[in-house]
């Protein structure tokens, strides 16, 4: 992420970049919301939920891979941060379902760019990847 160093005047991280205005104070917080927003499961789900609401059945024949145990996490850590709203419905049978919030929407575009951006140059890495493996072996 930023490396740096903090100021012990100002408090402030010492570096070049996003992170050289961003206080020290604020690092921690900052590494562990990157976690979470970069987190593959909370990027895909964030992506899915664009096109609009979904129940959590839906979510997670849309989320390919993803593990039951994982999606109840993912969905609750997002909603913990204001990024997913969790919406029952009193029916019968009951309706729970997820939205992306004002907030998670201006982060949507750059996850959605992510995505894409890996899916068109997937072969391109998985080439360097492998060239990597082969010089490492003895």
């Amino acid at each position: 992420m930023c490396a740096m160093e903090v100021s012990t005047r100002t408090g402030v991280a010492v570096g070049r970049g996003p992170c050289a205005d961003i206080p020290a104070e604020q690092m921690v917080f900052i590494r562990q919301l990157l976690d979470r927003i970069g987190d593959k499961w909370s990027m895909l789900v964030i992506a899915v939920l664009e096109a609009g609401p979904l129940r959590y059945t839906d979510l997670q024949r849309e989320v390919p891979g993803i593990s039951q145990r994982m999606l109840t996490l993912t969905l609750r850590q997002l909603a913990e941060d204001g990024l997913v709203s969790r919406t029952a419905y009193a029916e019968v049978p009951p309706r729970v379902e997820y939205a992306l919030t004002p907030l998670s929407r201006s982060v949507r575009e750059i996850v959605t760019s992510l995505i894409t951006w890996v899916s068109e140059h997937h072969d391109e890495i998985r080439e360097h990847r492998a060239r990597a493996t082969a010089d490492a072996a003895p």
